[in-house]
């Protein structure tokens, strides 16, 4: 089945009108006497955009690198804008803007194979005032260094034609790779200092067979330039080699960087840095997480490249839908591995607990949100690795409370609010900064830990699950004091009821229910929790042991 041709938008207008049409309810639309509502009106309203919009912003000569953010965008989202602009407000006199490369026609092709819905590209005149025109100016302290030391001015303008694509488009999500390292951390600056409501999604570097990553310029390269360039990946891969060995020093890791470099002479090195990657900090040894940035001519062509170094422990992300098991298999794995288990389950629990002593209505979500920012979650391990964790909030222990039956039949409804799912992913990433933990959810990979090590998406069949389930109730019923001593409701309604629940996880508007692209799937059928643990505990060493771990 081919895709429905992708819609060419050249003027601000056109991609309004796209955008209005694809977020208007039909019966909204016949039913209204008023003028089609904005696309801010419709963002306000998460129901008309039930998965979302995601933009990639380009400025075109499109490659596989380009095609891996699409990819990720056209997975998580309803609806995909890419836009395509050459701007030349990151350019500085002399650079390569007017023989920056254009390949309109073969970009349109390759988005319509991608299944994008709409490509943005529109004139200068449609994007840029003729007269002095406001700016964006990030921070000095990102922009002073690495790129920004040869290219003043080329970050104020990125960040310029960026904030706006955001203002026009207003994406749920915006993709932008780790190979522009410097420009992704100033935009995610940028977006957290202007309270933007979009998420900046960074995306791997793609790399060429040689190792050379994927970049438009790449096409000034002549073979042999290309075979010179892949000098750059190699020689961060060594800096790789030197942490696994143990080293952390700026000065081992930098020194194994240019010694390397130096078996290329046709390299024309411009700057190598060790820097924090989302601050910019210069680092004097790997903490945490570290970032090698490297930028380096062959011949007339400028190239960048980097690799992060990541010295903390791999996270363990679990996925997957009910009843597979997933919070036994984390915990008795989080054990055996001395990760600390983080009971995403209990922060919902606390925040619903506090929700109810403070009186609100359920249907009350703006006072919600506002109660749930102001409180503080802690979360203390138990005496043994497989104790359950002390939860307090605000102060007070509430371990106990939180399992309570009122507790439980309202922590579904406030799990599905928006408010409050992005203020606990934000504590949960926060929880997982120094590394070393396991967690588990339906959106633990793919939305609140997308870098985690290791990655598992544990399955069952409806009927195994059903079986499960199934033998829980008989055992409960056996104890019970019910004349039947026979569960309530029927395997084939159990098996019924746990496909409609996977249907409808799969297609919440928060937090769908869905495999990251890079999960391991484990079919759990036939298995016990031991051997699924065991499984999981292998995956996890050699993830630890794999050379491009951290890459």
């Amino acid at each position: 089945m081919t895709n429905p041709r992708v819609s060419v938008l050249k003027t601000a207008v056109g991609l309004q009108c796209f955008l209005d049409r694809c977020f208007l309810d039909q019966e909204t639309r016949s039913s209204s006497t008023q003028s089609t509502p904005s696309l801010a009106l419709i963002q306000e309203f998460g129901h008309l955009r039930p998965q979302g919009l995601g933009l990639v912003p380009t400025m075109g000569a499109l490659h596989a690198g380009h095609l891996s953010l699409i990819q990720r965008a056209r997975q998580e989202n309803a609806v995909v804008v890419v836009s395509i602009f050459v701007n030349p407000l990151q350019f500085a006199p002399g650079e390569d803007f007017a023989r920056y490369p254009r390949s309109l026609a073969a970009d349109l092709e390759l988005c319509q194979s991608a299944g994008v819905d709409a490509v943005f590209m529109p004139e200068a005149s449609d994007l840029l005032s003729q007269e002095p025109m406001t700016q964006v100016m990030p921070p000095p302290h990102l922009t002073d260094r690495l790129c920004g030391r040869s290219r003043p001015g080329h970050f104020e303008g990125v960040a310029t034609i960026v904030l706006k694509l955001l203002s026009l488009v207003q994406p749920t999500r915006a993709y932008f790779g780790r190979k522009d390292a410097q420009q992704l951390a100033i935009l995610q600056t940028m977006v957290r200092d202007l309270s933007l409501s979009v998420d900046i999604v960074p995306c791997p570097i793609l790399r060429e067979p040689s190792g050379l990553a994927y970049s438009s310029r790449n096409q000034y390269l002549t073979s042999v330039q290309r075979q010179q360039a892949a000098v750059l990946s190699q020689s961060l891969t060594q800096a790789q080699a030197l942490l696994r060995q143990g080293y952390r020093d700026r000065e081992t890791l930098l020194g194994g960087v240019r010694q390397h470099l130096a078996q290329e002479p046709a390299v024309q090195l411009e700057y190598l840095e060790f820097v924090h990657p989302e601050t910019l900090a210069f680092l004097s040894e790997v903490k945490h997480t570290g970032m090698i940035a490297i930028a380096a001519r062959i011949g007339t062509t400028r190239l960048i490249d980097n690799v992060v170094l990541d010295g903390r422990r791999p996270i363990l992300a679990i996925d997957g839908p009910a009843g597979a098991g997933k919070s036994t298999v984390t915990r008795r794995s989080a054990a055996k591995l001395g990760l600390l288990y983080l009971d995403t389950g209990a922060m919902y629990r606390a925040m619903t607990w506090l929700v109810l002593q403070s009186g609100l209505s359920f249907a009350d979500e703006v006072a919600i949100a506002d109660l749930v920012s102001q409180a503080n979650i802690e979360l203390f391990p138990g005496a043994q690795p497989t104790d359950p964790l002390t939860v307090r909030v605000n102060g007070t222990d509430v371990t106990a409370a939180i399992r309570s039956l009122e507790v439980t039949s309202q922590v579904s409804t406030l799990a599905a609010q928006p408010a409050v799912r992005q203020i606990l992913k934000q504590q949960q990433q926060a929880f997982g900064q120094q590394g070393g933990i396991a967690a588990e959810g339906r959106d633990i990979g793919t939305h609140v830990f997308p870098d985690a090590g290791l990655k598992i998406f544990l399955t069952a069949s409806h009927e195994e699950r059903a079986r499960r389930r199934y033998q829980e109730l008989q055992a409960a019923a056996a104890l019970s004091d019910t004349p039947s001593k026979t569960p309530s409701i029927t395997y084939e309604q159990l098996v019924t009821d746990i496909a409609e629940r996977d249907r409808k996880d799969s297609q919440r508007a928060v937090a769908p229910l869905r495999k990251a692209e890079d999960a391991v799937e484990l079919l759990t059928d036939g298995l016990s929790i031991d051997e699924v643990v065991d499984e999981i505990v292998t995956l996890y060493h050699k993830r630890c042991a794999d050379p491009s771990y951290g890459v």
